[in-house]
């Protein structure tokens, strides 16, 4: 009987686990933070070429000038973190175009007659007008390319955001500063209509 109370006791306690398969006494864990949660991020170090630094410097920017979130470098007080690649090309596309006029006339004309009594006459008329000219160009253009792929991931390890976006440079910004914006831009929007969905939802729930 001493040794039965101690497992009736443990028993009682965790009723559950005489249904294993189903349930265990396990403490459960707190929710992880959802896109409308998130407040402080951390930016992590992208991959990539070696502007990829440059990169992550424009997103920390931009997305501190937002005024909507708050960017840490303590990985521990962070509630989700920026990661993904950035691409950076600076390369010469090169255009070749040719242009060509020619002009060309021939005229010609002839007579004769002949005969064995009087004699032979004979004419001839021969003119020719030629004009050729060609004209090749080869234009070198500067071109600047550049992509990203970033995704929002919780504490969890699980993946709450992402987005690709390419660019060859805006009316006022550079490519590389035109991915940071638009990359920023999304971000503020899904994560404002994620907060307006949460306000939304009624007490105890969410919306459906």
């Amino acid at each position: 009987m001493k040794r039965g109370i101690p497992a009736m006791a443990w028993l009682l306690a965790c009723p559950l686990l005489i249904w294993p398969w189903t349930a265990s006494c396990i403490e459960p864990q707190p929710a992880q933070p959802d896109l409308a949660l998130v407040k402080r991020i951390f930016v992590d170090q992208l991959g990539g070429g070696h502007t990829s630094d440059q990169m992550r410097d424009m997103l920390i920017a931009a997305l501190q000038n937002s005024k909507l979130f708050v960017i840490t470098e303590n990985q521990d007080r962070a509630d989700a973190f920026l990661r993904g690649s950035s691409d950076d090309k600076i390369y010469t596309e090169q255009h070749n175009s040719s242009d060509s006029l020619g002009l060309h006339t021939d005229i010609a004309s002839g007579s004769g007659s002949s005969s064995s009594m009087s004699g032979s006459t004979s004419s001839r008329q021969s003119k020719g007008i030629g004009i050729t000219d060609s004209e090749t160009s080869q234009i070198d253009e500067r071109r600047h390319e550049s992509s990203a792929s970033i995704r929002l991931v919780n504490a969890a390890g699980d993946v709450i955001w992402s987005s690709t976006q390419e660019s060859t440079g805006g009316k006022f910004h550079g490519a590389m500063a035109d991915i940071a914006d638009k990359l920023t831009r999304q971000l503020i929007e899904d994560t404002l209509k994620a907060r307006a969905g949460e306000t939304q939802a009624p007490a105890g729930g969410k919306t459906p």
